[in-house]
């Protein structure tokens, strides 16, 4: 990861750098925003950590405006919270507070970049892919990877540069499906100055930035045709055309896509360039379901329980057999990535000394998430406080389960949904992702508590 720090706070960003490059991240330094604009145009960056001292409101326009979608997180002297959701305010993704903590700076890297999850497989059908992946990783043929959403595509990918002769050049990752179709030629090749509004000096896109490496195009069936077309011609002659230059540059990239469609499918349908296909499914690595490696739940959850009880600085706890077992017999529509939502969840409402049914929260047939009338833990009403004290140990649990008797399953999702949207101060998408339901449905949600009155968190709002 590739990680550019605005500003010179006394030595505590030098401080926070020694400790982003010790977890891995390649750092470089601008003493303003405008030195870390002509940056980003030459050499680009994934993450901006930025003193909170710099004008963070007007730099966030101007990464706008020259199509940079980039986050940024904003770091400054104290733990107040108002600084902090100022920050936020301003445009920044999240505050750290100086001096700097380490696992604090470990878990914000995560958390901004979606760089978290380890390559973690038991299962015999996902040890065959990845014997093959590695068998192929050290060639310079252009790899497909396919599988349902939420399957863990990116990480194979990753994977597969790690393996592979370029792992120590750049990775670079490219959503095809979230950068408007209008901007993504630009964003794929960059641009010269001038070449529309808002090109207000050359930049270079992520075909360069990937020089030497991997550039992975994640779902690419989402890319217009005619964009297809400047790809193929890219990959076939290494070579790009920066958009509004009269000169070619060449490139030497290794190419991954990933899809969660069936691209022969798209191809027959027109959506699709035949040619571009053949030329990028050279090998085809088909990550299976989660359904199709139950072997593999057991060890994922496992590493998310431990993962999100450090991110959170509680209690790490087991995964009680009986959970387990409810775990196993999901169907995870949304594969690992629901997964991953889910166990989120339960260490944040487990009590006791395990993660129990009681903590885990699954979808109806309706999509609503639902407890477990059964469950062995704090996150689920006993009829009396006596009989609460039969499952749970400590009177910290105790008055937990109290907080809970009476209430119906509906206003306990109620609470649920709204501190989850305080901790995120007030970002929809942020909440949606933790709580396991759509964006969609979590705007119902809160139009319908709106409705009865409730208080709904703001973007921005201080916690």
């Amino acid at each position: 990861m590739r990680l550019l720090i605005v500003g010179t706070l006394n030595g505590q960003l030098g401080a926070a750098s020694q400790i982003a490059i010790e977890r891995g991240a390649k750092v470089t330094h601008a003493p303003d925003i405008d030195t870390a604009l002509g940056t980003l145009r030459t050499r680009g960056a994934d993450l901006l950590m930025v003193e909170i001292s710099l004008d963070i409101p007007s730099l966030i326009p101007k990464l706008r405006a020259e199509h940079f979608s980039i986050p940024v997180v904003a770091c400054g002297i104290g733990t107040d919270p108002k600084i902090a959701a100022a920050a936020i305010r301003g445009g920044a993704k999240e505050y750290i507070p100086l001096p700097p903590d380490a696992e604090l700076i470990a878990a914000v890297l995560e958390a901004v970049t979606e760089d978290s999850q380890a390559f973690i497989y038991r299962d015999p059908i996902m040890k065959n892919v990845a014997a093959l992946a590695e068998q192929v990783a050290p060639s310079e043929a252009s790899i497909l990877i396919t599988g349902e959403s939420g399957t863990g595509k990116e990480v194979m990918a990753r994977f597969v540069h790690q393996k592979s002769r370029r792992a120590n050049k750049p990775f670079v990752a490219v959503n095809c499906a979230a950068i408007p179709e209008n901007l993504l030629e630009s964003e794929l090749f960059g641009h010269e100055k001038g070449a529309f509004t808002g090109a207000v000096a050359r930049r270079i896109g992520k075909f360069e930035e990937a020089d030497g490496g991997t550039l992975l195009l994640d779902e690419i069936s989402e890319m217009d045709v005619r964009l297809q077309a400047k790809l193929l011609r890219a990959i076939q002659e290494r070579q790009i055309d920066r958009v509004g230059g009269g000169k070619p540059v060449n490139v030497n990239i290794r190419i991954i896509a990933t899809s969660n469609r069936n691209l022969q499918e798209e191809v027959k349908a027109g959506n699709f360039r035949e040619d571009l296909f053949f030329r990028l499914n050279v090998v085809n690595l088909r990550v299976p379901s989660l359904r199709e490696r139950p072997a593999d739940i057991a060890a994922i959850a496992a590493h998310f329980a431990k993962k999100y009880a450090d991110i959170n600085q509680v209690e790490e706890r087991e995964i009680s057999p009986d959970a387990m077992k409810m775990l196993q017999a999901h169907h995870w529509q949304g594969n690992v990535r629901e997964l991953e939502n889910t166990i989120h969840r339960a260490v944040l409402l487990a009590s006791g000394d395990t993660i129990g049914t009681g903590a885990i929260l699954l979808p109806d047939a309706s999509g609503n998430l639902t407890f477990n009338a059964g469950g062995d833990t704090a996150a689920t009403a006993a009829p009396s406080g006596n009989a609460g004290a039969s499952v749970m140990d400590g009177a910290g649990d105790l008055e937990e389960a109290a907080s809970l008797v009476g209430k119906t399953v509906a206003e306990v999702e109620r609470e649920l949904i709204i501190d989850t949207l305080k901790h995120c101060l007030g970002n929809r998408t942020h909440a949606a992702n933790i709580l396991g339901i759509s964006i969609r449905t979590l705007r119902n949600k809160l139009n319908q508590y709106q409705t009865e009155g409730v208080s709904i968190p703001q973007p921005g709002a201080p916690v």
